[in-house]
């Protein structure tokens, strides 16, 4: 395909040559020229035109084509400024039937999609609709590089292809376009230099023979808006709404110019091929004039040609193309004027006129004519009316080339007419005639046997799409809700929904102009019947066991139908068998000797003829004997009666059971009794008057309307028994605020039966009437059964049990009945109403001597503590280790009304710590806690060092172990081994220090030494061994061990931090802090206002390293006071005081509400008195 193609810059075009004379000439839409007058090039030339683009020569003047390589570098150079195009479509030449190709290429780095692009002919005619057999639009994407490049082909050019097009790119708020012309040339050849004068000279004889041209410009000037189309089609005006647009800039009042003695002619107009001449007269012959063609600069060329005549400066556009029709404007210093350059196609012509046709209903007509130009405007009219194609219309128009085609689908008689055609520089008609077709009779009606009730269809169709008149025995058909016509194209339908007898006949259709009929006949025929009448509602069919059935079933059906009776996938014969059918023109009978059990079931009956099939089931219920029941069961038993349940027999015998009849017997006898001669109709019995401690058995018949069944298998050996005696020493044990626990002693008397358990009921105070009892002073109670509530809704077997879920400060009514196998016995009351109110018993922990100290275990071994509590209602307890919430994946806390256990299975040293325990009663707490630490075996000593060898004797020193096992180091155990034998002996065990001397060794031999660490635990695992060996020399120094006077560490008590004065919240825990020295250990005494704090739960003191705590837990008012820390040893003994401050005093009623003693309250107040008497 070829590209268009482009000159190399350095090219240079040579010369036209000049012409000989100069010559009038006379264009279209132009002015005669004056003599041409020699005219010199301009003073100046334009930017970047170059020295090449106009050449001096001794004649008048010369014409020069612009490089295309400076037309490229600028258009470069306006590619600079595009906003999205990378590469913009450039103009180009193509020979008449060759393909040419413009491409555009954006870039897609900052763009989220693919931009949108358009690609127009002239200013308006979007080319995405043209698309087809001649234009070609084609887009692709470069992943690689990012760039969507755009195609138009343009295949097998045309003449009338040629002109301006403009691709406009778009991307959200971003546009870009360009603008390129296209030009088409004859293949004939190239074109030769043209003589510019010569030319003229032809080209005005030629005119002069030709007619007078029309200025359409004033024809639009002067025309109404409603002739516009009109006239642009008459004239051959393709781009009418951009002539209208230039028509509007044209009105308007041009200013007068300073530069311009004469402007140019608002438009001009020009056939296509032609040559026109722009004319202006500058005020100013040194002004230098430059000419655009829209906004593009115009440079000399074989196709634009400059001339000067004195003030004149004259434009020549040779060649004039659609491409050329556009805006010019020439500028003269600062100021401008402008025109517009209309070119005008040649009118098109008829070239091949219509012809006359004739053609058949229902058939394609194709009306042809050819123009003289391809793809050129032609408008069809019908009898003078336009026709206009569209989605509904049966008119369609077909172009290829320069034919063009009128296609009408399916011609009727209305479409004959007169039609015509019209080009814009001719016209054309022709008639067109529609006769009618010889019908054919495609598919003829049939006659039909039809079904009562069903639907009749009659169908037939024929060669032609007309319609036609149906009749039934000679008469016309009536339409109905119950009958249908329906004609659709050539199909003609006769519809009759639910057909009747009166339906039947012969049935005719005649096709409308046409002297035919088509004929059928219709049959109504009746489908088999089964008539139920005589039976149930159900179809039921009942026969006792043994008799036999003979079910005669009427039927009805034209021609008689054919009866097949069968039960389940099982048909029955006719023939000789228990079961069988026999058959009659108007009945069926189903026949049953001896009826049997298995015979009841669901039978079929089938009808079968030609009209159908009918189907219908009965039901044949045989009716027997009752199957006995199941063994019956004794739910309860009393002294002397008992109350027995049964189920219903699994098969009734095919009748409703009507009542059983009960017998009994001794489990030891064979003769069984009768119990009852009316039948019970329900499913219990109670039978009385039997032996207390005699076994019995009973056993059921069912009765039905048929008779009796067998008898049932005996129930299981039941004895009769009495209830116990009531409970004893009905006792209250404890009371909640929702509870109530009773205690109470067993019956006095059993019985044989046994005791299966105890049942405790309560009813509230004041829905009961009390009546004093006997002698022993306790009250009965007489109430309905209703007002009691069961405590346990099973059996307990305990003597105690608590009653949940009481209202407090109701009253309660208790007793308690004992329950055997017999049922339950009298109830035993309690005395008198319970108030269920509990009695609140503050909190206190029970700390085990052994815990009180720390709690040693090894790891690996199990601790398990008990630390009993007391307290009501049942205390909340909190275990705590270090104050933080104990980790129960790893230590178990079990916990229970009186103690909680801590328990761990296997111990280890994460373990230790200190563990507290808060019991909490309503606003009561107490804590407590323990301190429990896992010891281990320790690690062995970090270093250990020869420090001198003299003599026999080594000196040995070490660093104590890394890791003491959590637990004290209690020595060390040092062993030696001779470098010869590596053998290991114990010199030193349970040696405390971290140096020692080892004596006695053997002179010349080597040792090495290693230390054992050792706690309560045991020694380490592993020892440390010096790195270096000591050798005992054989000639050695005598060694004296140096002479210590002992240090006396001896020294008084002294506080080397004193108590500060202080006060406390009260509620919240205070600390009183000091620190003392002194040796002996000093012992360490509190003392509150000069009495000594001796085992009060209220302070805690501790001493550790020096430093003496006293802490005060939760401090009240008369906590408040002066407080002396005192040291004693032998040498002496120091005091030192602090006061303390306990804000927010209590009254004594508030701190005997908080539970404070009266006498410490007392001691309280008193002590504020004698230290504050004045504010008391």
């Amino acid at each position: 395909m070829p590209e268009p193609t482009k000159k190399e810059e350095n090219e240079v075009p040579a010369p036209a040559p000049p012409p000989e004379e100069p010559s009038k000439e006379k264009e279209a839409g132009t002015t005669p020229a004056k003599d041409e007058e020699e005219v010199s090039p301009p003073s100046a030339l334009p930017p970047g035109l170059g020295s090449r683009a106009l050449e001096r020569k001794d004649s008048d003047w010369t014409l020069v084509e612009t490089p295309p390589g400076e037309e490229q570098a600028k258009q470069n150079a306006n590619s600079q400024l595009s906003i999205l195009f990378i590469e913009k479509p450039q103009g180009g030449t193509v020979k008449v039937g060759e393909d040419i190709t413009f491409i555009a290429k954006v870039k897609a780095e900052d763009l989220l999609r693919k931009p949108t692009i358009k690609w127009f002919k002239g200013k308006w005619m979007d080319l995405a609709s043209k698309a087809g057999k001649h234009l070609q639009l084609k887009e692709t994407f470069e992943r690689h590089s990012r760039v969507y490049t755009f195609e138009m082909q343009i295949i097998k050019a045309k003449d009338n292809f040629a002109g301006n097009y403009r691709c406009e790119v778009t991307y959200k708020d971003k546009f870009d376009s360009c603008s390129f012309d296209l030009e088409v040339h004859e293949s004939t050849g190239t074109t030769p230099n043209i003589d510019i004068r010569s030319a003229f000279k032809r080209r005005e004889v030629k005119q002069q023979e030709e007619e007078p041209q029309v200025d359409v410009w004033e024809l639009l000037k002067n025309a109404k808006p409603s002739e516009y189309e009109k006239i642009a089609f008459q004239y051959g005006i393709t781009d009418l709404r951009g002539m209208l647009k230039r028509l509007k800039r044209m009105r308007r009042e041009e200013k007068k110019s300073a530069a311009f003695a004469k402007i140019l002619d608002p438009a001009y107009q020009v056939d296509k091929g032609g040559r026109v001449r722009f004319v202006v007269e500058l005020a100013d012959p040194k002004l230098e004039v430059k000419w655009y063609k829209n906004g593009q600069e115009i440079r000399p060329s074989t196709k634009y040609i400059f001339e000067h005549k004195g003030c004149q400066r004259i434009l020549f556009i040779n060649n004039c193309q659609m491409t050329d029709d556009s805006e010019y404007y020439v500028t003269a210093g600062d100021e401008k004027c402008s025109t517009e350059l209309f070119v005008r196609e040649p009118p098109i012509m008829v070239t091949k006129q219509l012809e006359d046709t004739t053609a058949y209903c229902g058939e394609r007509v194709e009306l042809e004519c050819e123009v003289s130009e391809d793809d050129a405007n032609v408008k069809w009219f019908k009898n003078g009316e336009e026709i206009i194609p569209g989605p509904k219309s049966r008119y369609r128009i077909r172009v290829e080339g320069k034919k063009h085609i009128l296609i009408i689908e399916g011609a009727t008689k209305a479409d004959a007419a007169e039609y015509s055609v019209m080009t814009t520089g001719g016209q054309s008609s022709a008639k067109l005639s529609v006769d009618l077709k010889p019908l054919k009779i495609l598919t003829p009606l049939t006659d039909q046997t039809v079904n009562l009730g069903k639907e009749i269809c009659l169908k037939c169709e024929i060669s032609e799409n007309i319609p036609g008149k149906w009749t039934k025995n000679g008469l016309p058909v009536q339409e109905s809700d119950r009958l249908k016509v329906v004609h659709k194209g050539r199909i003609h339908k006769l519809v009759i929904a639910n057909a009747l007898t009166e339906d039947e006949g012969d049935y005719v259709f005649a096709p409308d102009a046409y002297n035919v009929t088509l004929p059928a006949k219709v049959h109504v025929i009746d489908p088999p019947k089964i008539i139920l009448d005589g039976l149930d509602a159900d179809n039921t069919v009942t026969v006792i066991a043994g008799n036999k059935l003979r079910l005669e079933i009427p039927i009805s059906g034209e021609p008689p139908p054919k009866a097949m009776w069968s039960r389940g996938d099982k048909a029955i014969m006719e023939g000789s068998g228990r079961i069988r059918t026999e058959s009659y023109p108007d009945s069926s009978t189903l026949v049953i000797d001896i009826a049997e059990r298995d015979d009841s079931g669901v039978y079929h009956i089938n009808l079968k003829n030609e009209a159908g099939e009918a189907h219908a089931s009965i039901k044949v219920k045989v009716v027997d004997f009752p199957d006995p029941p199941v063994a019956p069961t004794v739910t309860e038993v009393g002294d002397d009666w008992c109350i027995m349940n049964w189920e219903p027999p699994a098969y009734d015998g095919g009748s409703p059971i009507l009542g059983y009849f009960i017998e009994r017997k001794k489990k030891q006898s064979s003769r069984w009794m009768r119990l009852n001669f009316d039948l019970c109709k329900e499913t219990t019995f109670e039978p009385k008057k039997m032996i207390e401690g005699v076994a019995y058995e009973v056993r059921i018949f069912a009765v039905n309307a048929i008779g009796i069944s067998k008898p049932s298998m005996p129930s299981r050996p039941f004895v009769p028994l009495a209830v116990t005696s009531p409970p004893t020493l009905l006792t209250v044990d404890s009371v909640t605020d929702t509870t109530v626990t009773m205690r109470w002693r067993p019956p006095d008397h059993i019985g044989a039966a046994g005791l299966d358990g105890y049942v405790l009921e309560y009813c509230f105070e004041g829905s009961t009437s009390a009546k004093q009892s006997d002698e022993n002073g306790e009250a009965a109670y007489d109430l309905p059964a209703e007002d009691w509530i069961v405590a346990n809704k099973d059996l307990i077997d305990k003597t105690k049990f608590t009653i949940t879920g009481l209202p407090t400060d109701a009253k309660i009514f208790v007793r308690v009945k004992a329950v055997n196998a017999a049922g339950a016995s009298e109830p035993k009351y309690y005395s008198q109403p319970i108030l269920v109110k509990e009695i609140i018993e503050p909190p206190k922990i029970r700390i085990p001597r052994h815990l009180k100290q720390t709690y040693i275990r090894r790891v690996g071994e199990a601790v398990n503590l008990v630390i009993p509590f007391q307290g009501k209602p049942r205390p909340e307890l909190t275990w705590k280790k270090d104050g933080a919430e104990i980790d129960k994946n790893q230590i178990n806390i079990r916990n229970s009304e009186t103690d909680t256990i801590i328990f761990i299975r296997k111990a280890e040293r994460s373990h230790s710590g200190k563990y507290d325990l808060q019991v909490k009663v309503d606003k009561f707490v107490e804590t407590a806690s323990i301190d429990i630490q896992i010891i281990d075996r320790p690690g062995p000593p970090q270093i250990v060092k020869i420090e001198d060898v003299w003599g026999e004797n080594v000196a040995l020193t070490w660093t104590p172990p890394k890791d003491d096992g959590n637990a004290a180091i209690t020595g060390y155990t040092i062993q030696k081994a001779d470098k010869k034998s590596m053998e290991w002996f114990t010199v030193i065990e349970h040696y405390h220090r971290t140096s020692a001397t080892i004596t006695e060794l053997v002179i010349g031999n080597e040792y090495y030494f290693r230390v054992f660490s050792e706690n309560m635990c045991g020694l380490s695992e592993d020892a440390t061994m010096t790195k270096e060996s000591a050798v005992i020399a054989r000639d050695g120094k005598i060694y004296k061990n140096p002479v210590y006077e002992d240090f006396d560490f001896s020294e008084a008590p002294m506080f080397t931090q004193p108590l500060v004065n202080t006060y406390a919240i009260a509620g919240y825990n205070a600390t009183l802090n000091c620190s003392v020295r002194g040796n002996p250990k000093p012992k360490i005494t509190w003392m509150k206002n000069k009495v000594a704090i001796v085992d009060d739960p209220r302070y805690r003191m501790f001493s550790n390293q020096g430093v003496c705590t006293l802490e005060i837990r939760k401090p009240s008012p008369y906590d408040g006071g002066t407080y002396c820390c005192k040291a004693v040893n032998d040498l002496g003994t120091v005091e030192i005081e602090c006061k303390l401050e306990v804000k927010g005093g209590l009254s004594f009623c508030r701190l005997l509400l908080q539970g404070v003693p009266p006498n410490i309250i007392d001691s309280y107040l008193r002590d504020l008195h004698s230290s504050n008497p004045e504010e008391y």
